[in-house]
Order: C-alpha cells, then sequence, then structure tokens
C-alpha cells in the first residue's frame, strides 16, 4: 500500500481514496506571467511521479492543474513587453508544454487557465458574501471583495497557522501576491473591482472586475473536480497563504474538506542559493539542453532525492548524476543485447528484486533514490552474469525495467 506523508497532519499516513481506484488530484500549475525555471519543475516532477505511481498500482487518476494566466504580475509583465496579457502568457504556455514533453511530464487531464473559470469565481464570492465570510470594500476607487479568516474556523490548519498573533485590528492586503514568504495576518482580496484605467475585466453577476489569485485555483478546482478531492501538491512555498486561502475558500462555501491529503515538494536551491533573477542563478530547461543535457537527465537529476527536502543544483552535481544515469543505461542496452545462455541456471530471486524493490520504496512515501540505488546494484549483478542469463530470465528482466520505467520515465 502506498504511504504518504500528509502535510496536514504531519505524518505518513496509508493513502485511501473516497472512492476505491478512483482519485481526484489538484496540482498548482505556473504562472504564466514567466517560463517555469527547473525549480518549477521539480514540483511538477514529483507530482508526475506520485501520478505515474498511482496508476501504475492500478488507480484512475483525474490530474488537474491549475494555469494562472490572469494575476497583477501578468497585466505589469505584458506592459513591459507591450504585449496584451493573453498574448504573454499564451507565449509562455507554449514553452511551459514543450518543457512538458521534454521532460516526460504527463500532460495533466485538466490544464485549466484561471481566464476560463471567472463565472466561477464570481459564483463562490457571492456565496462567500451571502455566508457572512467575505465583504465588499472600495479601495482607491475599486470595488473589492476580502475573505476575513477569523470568521472561517481552524483557519491556518494546513500551514499550522499560530492564529493566537493574528492582529486585533482589521488589516486587508490588496495584492495577488507579495513578494518572499511572510503570512499576510489580515483579509485577503478575492475579487479586484475595475478601476478606470484596468483594461482586464471580465463582466460577471457580481460586476465587472477579474478574480484575485487567492480563490482562482478554488474556482478552478471546483468546477472540474468538484468541492472534494483526494489530494492536493505544490512546491513548499504554497504553504505560506496559498493552500490554505483555497482550502478556506473551498470549505467555507460547501461545508466539506477540500483535500484529506496534502503533498508538497521542497525547494531547488542553486549553488547553495534559492533561485533568483536578481542573484543571476535561475536556470531553465533550454539552458540546460545548451549545454548538452537530456532531458531524461535533467528528469533524473530532479527527481533523484528526497521530494520534501531542499535540492541543491550544480552544474557538477548534474553532470554526476548524469553519469550515473548513463552509466546504468549502458548496462540495460548490454542486458538487451545479451543472448540466451542455453545451459542458464534461473536468477528467479535476482528478476524478481526489480519489482518488489521498486514497489517497497515507493509505497514509503515515492522513495526514488532508494529505488534507482538498488536497482543499480541489482542490474549491476545481473550485468555482470548477463552471458550466462536465461532467455526467461532475461526476458523477465527487461519486462520488470520496463514496469519500473512507466513510472520513472528515464530508463529506456
Amino acid at each position: 500500500m502506498l504511504n504518504i506523508y500528509n502535510t496536514l497532519t504531519r505524518k505518513i499516513e496509508p493513502f485511501k481514496p473516497s472512492e476505491d481506484r478512483e482519485v481526484k488530484m489538484y496540482t498548482c500549475g505556473p504562472s504564466t506571467y514567466q517560463p517555469a525555471h527547473i525549480g518549477n519543475y521539480r514540483t511538477f516532477l514529483f507530482e508526475d511521479i506520485l501520478q505515474r505511481y498511482m496508476e501504475y498500482s492500478g488507480y484512475n487518476v483525474k490530474r488537474l492543474m491549475t494555469l494562472t494566466d490572469v494575476e497583477d504580475k501578468a497585466i505589469a509583465q505584458a506592459k513591459k513587453e507591450n504585449l496584451t496579457v493573453e498574448e504573454l502568457t499564451r507565449k509562455n504556455e507554449a514553452v511551459f508544454f514543450k518543457d512538458l514533453e521534454l521532460l516526460k511530464i504527463k500532460k495533466p487531464d485538466y490544464p485549466v487557465r484561471a481566464s476560463t473559470a471567472v463565472n466561477q469565481a464570481a459564483d463562490l464570492i457571492s456565496k462567500l458574501v451571502e455566508k457572512g465570510y467575505a465583504y465588499y470594500y472600495t479601495y482607491k476607487g475599486a470595488k473589492n471583495v476580502y475573505f476575513d479568516p477569523l470568521k472561517f474556523q481552524d483557519f491556518g490548519k494546513l500551514a499550522y497557522l499560530d492564529m493566537s498573533k493574528w492582529p486585533k485590528k482589521k488589516r486587508r492586503f490588496h495584492k495577488d501576491t507579495y513578494p518572499g514568504t511572510p503570512w499576510n495576518r489580515g483579509d485577503f482580496v478575492l475579487w479586484h473591482g475595475c478601476e478606470q484605467d484596468n483594461n482586464v475585466c471580465f463582466q460577471t453577476p457580481i460586476g465587472s472586475g477579474r478574480p484575485a489569485w487567492n480563490i482562482q485555483d478554488a474556482a478552478i478546482v471546483t468546477k472540474h473536480l468538484g468541492f472534494t478531492v483526494d489530494v492536493g501538491c505544490g512546491g513548499i512555498d504554497n504553504l505560506v497563504r496559498h493552500h490554505d486561502y483555497t482550502l478556506a475558500v473551498a470549505e467555507a462555501v460547501s461545508g466539506k474538506q477540500f483535500s484529506r491529503y496534502w503533498l508538497h515538494g521542497g525547494h531547488l536551491f542553486a549553488d547553495g542559493k534559492k533561485m533568483s533573477k536578481s542573484t543571476g542563478n535561475v536556470y531553465y530547461p533550454s539552458d540546460l539542453s545548451a549545454k548538452g543535457f537530456g532531458g531524461g537527465q535533467l528528469r533524473f537529476f530532479l527527481i533523484y532525492g528526497p521530494y520534501r527536502q531542499k535540492l541543491n543544483f550544480t552544474f557538477k552535481k548534474l553532470a554526476e548524476t548524469s553519469r550515473k544515469l548513463d552509466s546504468f543505461r549502458s548496462m540495460v542496452a548490454d542486458l538487451q543485447e545479451a543472448k540466451p545462455s542455453s545451459q542458464a541456471e534461473t536468477q528467479e530471486t535476482l528478476t524478481s528484486n526489480i519489482v518488489s524493490d521498486f514497489e517497497k520504496h515507493m509505497n514509503n512515501d515515492l522513495d526514488v533514490k532508494s529505488v534507482f540505488d538498488n536497482l543499480y546494484k541489482t542490474a549491476s549483478e545481473l550485468h555482470e552474469m548477463r552471458q550466462s542469463l536465461g532467455a526467461d530470465d532475461l526476458k523477465n528482466v527487461l519486462n520488470g525495467l520496463r514496469r519500473v520505467d512507466s513510472v520513472l520515465q528515464c530508463i529506456f
């Protein structure tokens, strides 16, 4: 049975979906005001591994990925590049889907733009105002809507937020997102009413405006998957504000638990520092392709380690893991070319270890590193004796490796 670390309970738990063999999975996708970097792809890859392993285990997974294409940063960047918001985000979205192919990340069943769920956001907001969780407030001439976290019981339960530190004085936060990762202890914006000079507006039953980032994911998910999902995923930075906001909005409307399981991937650092444009250490898949690294090598580097822990990227480490993968692939190629021995002694234990070890370690919170390390050891032993392996053993070895690679996607 698959056991995963649940951020909500802070412990490893057996995974049991609400419906037998059916899984609804919500994953945070990119903000398409700019291209996604390899730190973003580390998150998308651990989610891809999770989906593929669930499917390997017999689950039918419906995966939704949110695409943030309408927000403050997109509007500002589009103006800077002299493009419309749609032109900017479609351009970056095209690069994103090309990178998914490069890294063999399965395209989600529902890759959904926030701009396609505006009316759903408006409907949620209407219900939140009616229930008393949200309210209208005019800010700089715009009739906005804000959510009051103090009205929602157990607000901050995902991030284990200490609500005793919440200020008694009313404060409002008006932007979609804020730099860094401080908690905004106050009411958060759900709806940006249209100002006179704002040309990014939608006509809805609650008026003219646009949904804030804080409600977009809840709108997208509830429109396509309903008010309950089995798994919510994202990077560790989503634990500050974002996922607790999404959870609170959905649960305040429905009164139902939004997601029973939450998984969060660790940060990717570069040369020991957090990736940022200001320090010049942001890398994109195209940067690594230009230096001769293949998509499989980058995929392997980003999945080869505990997904919840911080991972440090350097070109030296990428080269080291690439050599390890290339060495493994070389052994597999030799096994594919090996001729069966007519006087072979069966190696049933070694060949069966390929699948059994894989499942054992994957069931332990997706321990890909242990999977590969044990696989490498087994493959090395089989490689040494490849000239004496029988036809059945060679067939079982290659079949086992293909089953494993249906999840890892970096062997063949």
